[in-house]
């Protein structure tokens, strides 16, 4: 497995052994010991999600203020960007971004601690979205950052407007929103 910290340290981009030949592939998609080690973190996981999109559907950015999530997610089929924003008002990346490519093909996985609110894009056709999360879905607690912030000023990588929510398109800027001390 390769480690890589992104441009905010917490944010962690992993990158499994696939082990494969002309019958296919093998890798191991989760491992609790390997994990700890690779984050420096002791999380446990106690919810997966699958979501599918189409192309050009942008999903977040979103986090939840009480019961924070920790997600580690991967695409299984598909590519997508993937966004982590820094919603700790203490840490000295408040308010930046990191991004990078999650695709079927390059099996990479994104460790988005608490408090970072989460988005994605869809590049491909469609593409199938998996992520654990530490905590469980609460949406009394959900909130939404706009995608399109002029602050955060962050690189879709899009070529036309993307496909929203009603919920996403009521997104509000990160000056507005409850952050995280």
């Amino acid at each position: 497995m390769q480690v890589t910290r992104l441009a905010i340290p917490d944010v962690v981009l992993i990158e499994p052994q696939v082990f494969g030949d002309a019958r296919g592939f093998f890798y191991e998609s989760f491992n609790q010991r390997d994990f700890n080690e690779a984050t420096g973190t002791s999380y446990q996981f106690v919810q997966d999600n699958h979501s599918r999109s189409a192309h050009g559907v942008l999903r977040g950015l979103h986090y939840q203020i009480q019961q924070p999530q920790g997600k580690l997610v991967r695409v299984a089929s598909g590519s997508v960007f993937d966004v982590a924003v820094d919603l700790r008002r203490s840490s000295p990346t408040f308010g930046r971004w990191v991004g990078a490519e999650l695709s079927a093909d390059n099996h990479r996985q994104l460790w988005v601690p608490p408090g970072f609110a989460h988005g994605f894009v869809v590049l491909s056709e469609t593409a199938d979205f998996l992520y654990k999360t530490t905590d469980y879905y609460a949406p009394a607690h959900e909130r939404c950052i706009a995608w399109n912030d002029p602050t955060l000023a962050i690189d879709w990588r899009l070529t036309t407007e993307p496909r929203l929510s009603a919920k996403d398109a009521q997104g509000i800027k990160l000056s507005e929103a409850e952050v995280f001390p």
